[in-house]
């Protein structure tokens, strides 16, 4: 049974785990290195086009989102390959839907984009 009684040490050493895993996505999750490029990009671009607060939430809310997304698709894809290792159609199919999932959020993130910078690229020309 669990020890119920708050520790306030042990929850910041709890942080450990999380960054265990963020460094277990960029090192093995190859997919992450994209969104990591992308989203340098996209903080890049914020930062010469002069974004405003609120166009910065936007870009921000946008990338957390693809990546804790892509967090999640690569749990599920690991909790997947630990219960069937071999080929198992149901299996497919639910990494295919984690799969789509990410490509929703960065379909999603592309169009945030695209409304922040367009605009503002337009205007330059």
């Amino acid at each position: 049974m669990k020890n119920k009684k708050f520790s306030f040490s042990k929850r910041l050493a709890s942080f450990k785990f999380a960054f265990n895993g963020m460094k277990t996505l960029v090192k093995e999750e190859h997919n992450s290195w994209i969104h990591i490029v992308l989203a340098t990009c996209a903080i890049a671009l914020g930062l010469w086009l002069k974004v405003s607060p609120l166009e910065w939430v936007a870009l921000v809310f946008a990338i957390g989102f693809v990546i804790v997304v892509e967090i999640f698709n690569s749990a599920i894809e690991n909790v997947c390959d630990f219960i069937s290792p071999e080929k198992n159609n149901l299996i497919g199919r639910i990494k295919d839907l984690a799969a789509a999932g990410v490509l929703f959020s960065a379909i999603t993130a592309f169009i945030i984009g695209g409304i922040i910078f367009l605009p503002k690229i337009v205007a330059l020309f």
